[in-house]
C-alpha cells in the first residue's frame, strides 16, 4: 500500500499521491507546503514601477478648470509638463503599447531629464490648488512644505529632508509610489539670498536651504528619518530616490516686478528704442520674467538651473473671484448653501452681493483667501441663529448686508407650509 511520507494517509483517503526518489507526498501536504513557503518566505520578485492614470494636456487642463478659475496659460504650462513628466515615468516602466516601446530602439541612448516647474504669482492666485489638483488627477501622493520652515542640517528648524518624508507619510510609506509623487514647495522666494546684508554668519535660512535643496530637486538618495526629526548615528533610515519626484515650487516673489521693469527699461535705451518697451503695464511686467531676473532677487543660479519651466500666475480680477464665488467644483457659496440646506433652509446671495464680496476681497489684498473671511464675517449670526429657529425658510444676503449697513433678510415659513408641514 503507497502511504504519503509526511501524513501517513493511504491513495483511498487523498486525491492524489505523488512519487519521488523513494518517498510520496499527497496533494493536501503539497497544499500546506506551498501556504508556508508563501507566508515565510519572501521570493525575489522583479521590481516593478506603478503605472499612472495619465490624461493629454488638453484634458488636464480641462479637469483643472473646474477647481481652478482663470490662469489659463499658467494651466496650460502645468499640463503639458506634468504630461511629459509622467509620460517619460510610464514609458520608463514599459507601461506603453508596443508602438509607443519601439521608439526606445532608436532613442535608447537618450535620457530625458525630469523638469520642476516654478509658479510665481500673488498670494491667493492658485498656486497651491493647481499643484493639488494635478496631484488628484494623476492620483499620485502629494505633499506640502512651507520652505520659511527649513534650514540647513545641524540648526534649528526642518532639514530639507523633511519635505521628502511628508510624501512618504502620504503614501503611506509605500517607498515605490512616493518616488513618483509630487511635492509642492510653498513660499520658495523666502529664501531668497540676502545679499544686501553684510555678515559674518552662515544665511542658514536663505541660500543655505537653496544649496540644500539642489541635490533633492535634481535626483538623489535621501536617507529620510520615517519618525522625522533631527537625525542621528544610530538612527534607522528609509532611502528614497528624488529623480522621479516631481517638484513644483511656488512663490508671490513681491519686488520681482520693479527688477523686470528695471531690465526692460536698461534694454530699451538708445537711438534706437521703443519707447512703449520700458512703459509695460502691471499685468504685462511678470509676463516678460527672465531667470536673470529671479537671480537679481536672490535665488542662486543653480537653484532656477534646476526649475527649468516658470509659469506666472495673474492677479485674480473681480470676474474671476465672483466665479471662484459660484462656479468652482466646490466653490464656497456652495458650500454654504449645503450648510444651510441641512438645517432645512435655502441661501441666497444676491448677484450685487457677490460682487460687492469680490471687490472687498481684492482690497484685502490676499487673492481667494480672502473670500472665505469675509463670508464667515458675514454668515456668524445668522449661522449662530438658524440651528435653533423653525420658522425660517430663506435667508437673503444683498450688498448691503455685505456693506455692513444693515443684517442678512431672514424669511418665514408661510403659515399655509406651516399648516402642511403640520398635516
Amino acid at each position: 500500500m503507497t502511504l504519503c511520507s509526511f501524513c501517513g494517509k493511504s491513495q483511498s483517503e487523498v486525491k492524489k499521491i505523488i512519487a519521488g526518489p523513494g518517498v510520496y507526498i499527497c496533494d493536501s501536504c503539497v497544499t500546506v507546503c506551498k501556504t508556508i513557503i508563501d507566508k515565510e518566505v519572501k521570493t525575489p520578485v522583479a521590481e516593478s514601477k506603478p503605472a499612472f492614470n495619465l490624461k493629454k494636456p488638453s484634458e488636464i487642463k480641462a479637469v483643472l478648470d473646474d477647481y481652478v478659475i482663470g490662469q489659463d496659460h499658467a494651466k496650460k504650462v502645468l499640463s503639458v509638463a506634468v504630461y511629459n513628466h509622467y509620460k517619460r515615468l510610464n514609458f520608463d516602466a514599459g507601461n506603453l503599447s508596443k508602438e509607443v516601446a519601439a521608439v526606445s530602439s532608436e532613442f535608447s541612448d537618450v535620457e530625458v531629464e525630469k523638469s520642476n516647474i516654478l509658479l510665481v504669482g500673488p498670494t491667493g492666485s492658485g498656486k497651491t490648488l493647481l499643484a493639488r489638483s494635478l496631484a488628484r488627477i494623476l492620483d499620485v501622493p502629494f505633499a506640502i512644505s512651507d520652505a520659511t520652515t527649513l534650514t540647513e542640517a545641524g540648526y534649528v528648524g526642518e532639514d530639507v529632508e523633511n519635505v521628502v518624508l511628508r510624501l512618504l507619510q502620504n503614501a503611506n510609506y509605500d517607498v515605490k509610489r512616493a518616488e513618483c509623487g509630487i511635492i509642492y514647495i510653498d513660499e520658495i522666494d523666502k529664501i531668497r539670498r540676502s545679499t544686501g546684508n553684510v555678515s559674518i554668519t552662515r544665511d542658514v535660512s536663505g541660500e543655505g536651504v537653496q544649496q540644500a535643496l539642489l541635490k533633492i530637486l535634481e535626483g538623489t538618495v535621501c536617507n529620510v528619518p520615517p519618525q522625522g526629526g533631527r537625525k542621528h548615528p544610530n538612527q534607522e533610515y528609509v532611502q528614497i530616490n528624488t529623480s522621479n519626484i516631481l517638484f513644483i515650487c511656488g512663490g508671490a516673489f513681491i519686488g520681482l516686478d520693479e527688477i523686470i521693469k528695471k531690465r526692460a527699461g536698461q534694454r530699451s535705451l538708445g537711438f534706437h528704442a521703443n519707447p512703449e518697451d520700458h512703459e509695460l503695464k502691471p499685468v504685462e511686467i511678470m509676463t516678460k520674467i527672465a531667470p536673470e531676473d529671479l537671480v537679481s532677487f536672490g535665488m542662486i543660479p543653480e537653484f532656477i538651473g534646476r526649475l527649468p519651466v516658470i509659469s506666472v500666475l495673474d492677479q485674480l480680477q473681480v470676474e474671476d473671484l465672483s466665479k471662484i464665488l459660484l462656479r468652482t467644483k466646490n466653490a464656497i457659496v456652495k458650500q454654504y448653501s449645503k450648510l444651510f440646506a441641512i438645517d432645512g433652509v435655502r441661501l441666497r446671495i444676491t448677484p450685487d452681493a457677490i460682487k460687492a464680496i469680490a471687490l472687498k476681497a481684492i482690497e484685502l489684498k490676499t487673492g481667494a483667501r480672502a473670500l472665505r473671511a469675509i463670508i464667515e464675517q458675514l454668515m456668524l449670526e445668522v449661522m449662530y441663529e438658524i440651528p435653533q429657529r423653525t420658522d425660517i425658510s430663506e435667508v437673503v444676503i444683498d450688498a448691503a448686508v455685505v456693506a455692513g449697513k444693515r443684517k442678512p433678510t431672514l424669511k418665514r415659513i408661510s403659515k399655509s407650509e406651516t399648516n402642511k408641514n403640520a398635516a
